[in-house]
């Protein structure tokens, strides 16, 4: 019943900035936590950061936190990953997720999930 989309991936330069795109359709409350994790090749699905949809709270991982930035725009229901001063090892599919149970690091507490985009930072 929720649909995500995730958008704006490419290939960038270590030390360049993308901004990702998560288009959110269907029934949510802003009380949902709005998840972004990221998958390399090889390695487990990772937590990223997160966000409530009021923007309420958010959380990240420390290998971003300070150079990764969630924020929303409620009126196209879109959340953002701002992400600044990318390194190599920032390569990975990136997902975003919604959480009814709210700001969480565990991935099985999101039960809806976008399709992913890639992100891929080269030295």
């Amino acid at each position: 019943q929720v649909y995500l989309v995730e958008s704006g991936g490419g290939l960038v330069r270590t030390g360049d900035s993308l901004r990702l795109s998560c288009a959110i359709s269907g029934l949510t409350f802003v009380t949902f936590g709005t998840g972004w994790f990221r998958q390399a090749p090889g390695k487990e699905r990772e937590f990223v950061g997160a966000m409530r949809l009021d923007g309420g709270r958010t959380d990240y991982v420390d290998s971003v936190k300070g150079r990764f930035t969630i924020s929303r725009d409620s009126a196209k229901n879109t959340v953002y990953l701002q992400m600044n001063n990318l390194k190599p090892e920032d390569t990975a599919v990136y997902y975003c997720a919604i959480s009814p149970s709210g700001v969480k690091r565990d991935d099985t507490l999101y039960k809806y999930w976008g399709q992913g985009t890639q992100v891929t930072v080269s030295s």
